[in-house]
């Protein structure tokens, strides 16, 4: 089972939360926590619902509102998924890596512009001597 397998009546979440089932109506109502639903309509609400459920309940006993609770879910879960994106893309960056070792070596040319060279080969080297005179 999975953190986000919605498994749970509302009576088993209302009492793992420490809650009223109607307060986890409501905060449905509020979209604070959206519960998964059965083909019959009946909530059911996953581990992760209801570690939100006490997190709203700890930022309630702070003194923080409805309004405020509901915007730090919302930065929480954008934060979760920002980190899963990044976490996903350093992925397949390192699978990229690791499948083409050297696949792009680039150098610089002497105006500053970068060119790609194959794998295993240098630039050519540039002897010309170029000669300065500043502003008259």
């Amino acid at each position: 089972m999975d953190e986000n397998s919605p498994v749970f009546a509302i009576a088993v979440a209302a009492e793992l939360a420490e809650m009223h089932p109607q307060t986890l109506r409501q905060y449905d109502r509020l979209g604070l926590v959206v519960p998964g639903r059965t083909r019959g309509g009946s909530r059911r609400y996953s581990m992760r619902d209801i570690a939100q459920l006490r997190e709203i309940a700890r930022l309630g006993s702070e003194g923080v509102s409805l309004e405020g609770i509901r915007r730090v879910l919302e930065l929480e879960n954008e934060n979760k998924e920002l980190r899963d994106r990044v976490r996903e893309l350093e992925t397949a960056l390192a699978d990229q890596l690791i499948n083409r070792p050297g696949a792009r070596v680039f150098a610089a040319t002497t105006t500053g512009a970068a060119i790609s060279l194959k794998a295993g080969s240098r630039p050519q080297r540039n002897t010309q001597i170029v000669l300065y005179r500043g502003p008259h």
